[in-house]
């Protein structure tokens, strides 16, 4: 009887995670920057219907990187989580880290067990009426969770991004606008090319606004702020 071909688990989840980091980085990148009146999403997305940033519940917001129907999945998934959960109990009880949590073990479970893992790596966020208490989560394709503040890059390029936003983010959050051109501008920087409003997806969770924080910026807002 023939011996089963061996690979050891460190080589396993190595491979594994060099696959997913191939399939993540020919997807485009997706920016989160902390305004001073709320989040701002923006991504390099030419398409008008399929959307990488999504809300996600009253105060929760959804970004995601990679192969589109896996992270839509997880969009789904979520939005199904968090309407159950404040359906139960109240819409107070839900929370982006509950929601990373469960997205964590998820891609985790996936990671270990699947022959082949998500490539994808997703943000969620949520804004708060004290800017101090807003949450960032950026968990990547193996479940790993990182709380995040000020501002968040993810994709194929999100080493150079966050070199360039390391350096260019002042401490004190900036305007809607001055925000939506700092990502704009990260974006044209690491792309080497210009890119155009219209081919800008961006989007808020703007803590001025109702119960209802997200709102997407159409093209004509988007050009005036560049």
């Amino acid at each position: 009887m023939p011996l089963p071909y061996y690979v050891s688990p460190e080589q396993l989840m190595k491979d594994k995670g060099d696959y997913a980091r191939k399939g993540i980085a020919r997807g485009k990148s997706v920016i989160a920057l902390e305004y001073a009146q709320g989040i701002a999403f923006i991504a390099e997305n030419p398409s008008a219907t399929l959307h990488k940033i999504s809300e996600v519940y009253d105060r929760i917001a959804f970004a995601g990187v990679g192969r589109f129907n896996e992270f839509e999945q997880l969009r789904i998934g979520g939005i199904r989580i968090v309407d159950v959960k404040g359906y139960a109990y109240s819409r107070e009880d839900v929370t982006a880290k509950s929601l990373a949590n469960a997205y964590s073990q998820t891609l985790g479970n996936i990671f270990t067990s699947e022959v082949k893992p998500y490539e994808c790596e997703i943000l969620v966020a949520a804004v708060d009426d004290d800017p101090q208490h807003n949450e960032l989560f950026h968990i990547l394709f193996d479940g790993s969770v990182s709380d995040r503040k000020g501002w968040v890059a993810m994709g194929g390029q999100s080493d150079a991004l966050g070199t360039y936003l390391e350096n260019n983010y002042s401490g004190d959050a900036p305007q809607l606008a001055a925000a939506v051109k700092l990502g704009h501008d990260a974006l044209k920087e690491v792309e080497g090319r210009e890119i155009s409003a219209d081919n800008l997806e961006v989007a808020v969770l703007d803590r001025t606004r109702g119960r209802r924080k997200f709102r997407r910026l159409t093209d004509s807002e988007v050009t005036n702020y560049l």
